[in-house]
């Protein structure tokens, strides 16, 4: 298999022969992507604490302090790695991890929810210079030899951000919200003063400038069909800005689709979405991704919304599941090499609709968290350890290995998309629906929860062993022998989807 690091070169010719550090290098890539991956759960658990602070905004309108941040994060994400081969992954890294922490001062002292927005806006800016940067620092800090070690350390540390998440963020809720963001200040700090010492640069001189109005039209056609998803009820689902805003996410889609196949470096790269397994595999992920998104949030705003629990005891309760998401993350990605990422998709998938209906016919008004939602939230979790390894292989393994970074970073920004429009669909169930009255609603958004695990399910099965695009070679067989190991750990960095 072709060794990535081989795909850039470092500044000069000398620096590739000194020592970098692959401890203290580790230490500062894996800041950043821990205090990425933290901050989703931190921020969904905080959620309600926010509602109270800006008690006047309703929770359509509170909806995008998380929506905001998953939209551009996916329209940068692919223009942001591009950028950062030409001009150097590690000042991409430094600058990304910058802005994240600025932007992240600039969350904790927000007067209004409008400037909290702007402030989340931003920092998914530095998290799309981040997250496609932080593998190619790693890796050639540690070497060919070590790369599975690498990518297996680097995705263990998503999982450990998704175990540790609800219960930091129900810690520091009791001081307050705002301490969510702040927390992130003190090591990202440390991380940039000692980047700056220890990171060695890396770039890719055949990287080619992105299409930045592509990235304006992803933006603009996700964040309108949010938009209308999450007003609909409110405005009237027939209302002249309701369908507006539809016909702007269809315009929108519709102009980059046309932009993508004549821009010499699109968005949305024909190539890869022309091989038929990887399409069908973006496109599972997506919609999986819109259940998996309705459901952390709908865990935290049930747990304290109905149950009346508090943030911190509630943080705990959400704990399980993203713990046995984290644990049988890696595993999954074993079972996948050995025997097909659809195959351990469909087990996973399933499950995980297991766990949705666990709730909507277990789950009530009378709080039961033992005999009614932890057996929901095992389920949920085990589905999703399963899962997503087999869609990040399946949406990459194929590949060659030139078109793997292009594919990984499709399927970000598949997932991202995905995860915004399930935070809508679900903020469209729930209404203004508030205490018992509201476990109706949440029924059917955990109904939403398993239709989507279940239309992913149906989908990747269109994810065969070999599926070339009419008049393209046949791919080369992603796993042989010696090679499932660190196909594997490939695949299981998509524990960090969440992020």
């Amino acid at each position: 298999m072709t060794q990535p690091i081989e795909l850039y070169q470092t500044t000069d010719a000398p620096a590739r022969e000194k020592e970098a550090h692959p401890t203290l290098t580790a230490l500062v890539v894996l800041t950043g992507v821990f205090l990425s991956s933290l901050d989703l759960f931190i921020v969904n658990i905080a959620f309600p604490s926010i509602s109270l602070n800006f008690h006047g905004d309703d929770l359509s309108s509170l909806s995008w302090i998380l929506s905001a941040y998953t939209i551009v994060f996916a329209a940068l994400l692919v223009p942001a790695g591009r950028w950062a081969d030409r001009a150097g992954r590690k000042r991409a890294f430094l600058i990304g991890l910058g802005i994240f922490t600025a932007s992240s001062a600039l969350c904790a002292v927000s007067p209004s929810l409008g400037l909290l927005i702007a402030a989340r806006i931003l920092q998914a800016s530095g998290g799309a210079l981040m997250l496609p940067t932080s593998l190619g620092l790693l890796l050639p800090a540690f070497g060919p030899e070590r790369k599975g070690a690498a990518i297996g350390l680097w995705s263990a540390v998503g999982g450990a951000a998704a175990a540790l998440g609800p219960p930091i963020g129900g810690l520091l809720v009791q001081a307050s919200w705002r301490w969510v963001f702040l927390v992130n200040l003190p090591f990202a700090l440390v991380a940039l003063v000692v980047g700056v010492r220890v990171l060695k640069e890396v770039k890719d001189p055949n990287a080619h400038k992105s299409d930045l109005i592509g990235a304006g039209l992803l933006s603009v056609a996700v964040a309108s069909l949010v938009a209308a998803i999450v007003k609909g009820s409110d405005w009237g689902w027939l209302s002249a800005p309701i369908l507006v805003a539809f016909a702007l996410a269809i315009g929108s889609s519709v102009w980059l689709v046309q932009r993508s196949r004549t821009h010499p470096n699109p968005i949305i790269e024909p190539a890869v979405i022309r091989h038929r397994a990887v399409a069908w595999a973006d496109l599972s992920s997506l919609v999986f991704f819109a259940g998996f998104g309705a459901m952390v949030l709908g865990s935290v705003l049930f747990l304290t919304g109905v149950w009346h629990e508090s943030v911190l005891r509630a943080g705990f309760m959400i704990a399980p599941g993203p713990l046995l998401a984290g644990a049988c993350a890696f595993p999954g990605g074993l079972l996948g090499a050995k025997f097909s990422q659809r195959a351990v998709g469909t087990v996973g998938s399933l499950i995980f609709t297991a766990g949705a209906l666990w709730w909507v016919t277990r789950v009530g008004a009378t709080p039961d968290y033992v005999g009614a939602y932890l057996p929901g939230s095992i389920l949920g979790g085990v589905g999703v350890g399963l899962m997503l390894p087999s869609l990040g292989g399946a949406a990459t393994a194929p590949l060659p290995p030139e078109r793997f970074a292009t594919g990984t970073a499709l399927y970000a920004m598949c997932r991202q998309i995905g995860l915004a429009l399930g935070v809508a669909c679900l903020v469209a169930f729930l209404g203004t629906s508030t205490g018992a009255a509201a476990v109706k609603d949440f029924h059917h958004g955990w109904v939403f929860m398993g239709t989507c695990a279940i239309a992913s399910c149906l989908i990747l099965q269109g994810v065969g062993r070999k599926h070339p695009a009419k008049g393209q070679p046949e791919p080369k067989e992603p796993f042989v022998e010696g090679e499932s190991y660190e196909m594997a750990a490939i695949a299981t960095v998509t524990v960090t989807a969440a992020t």
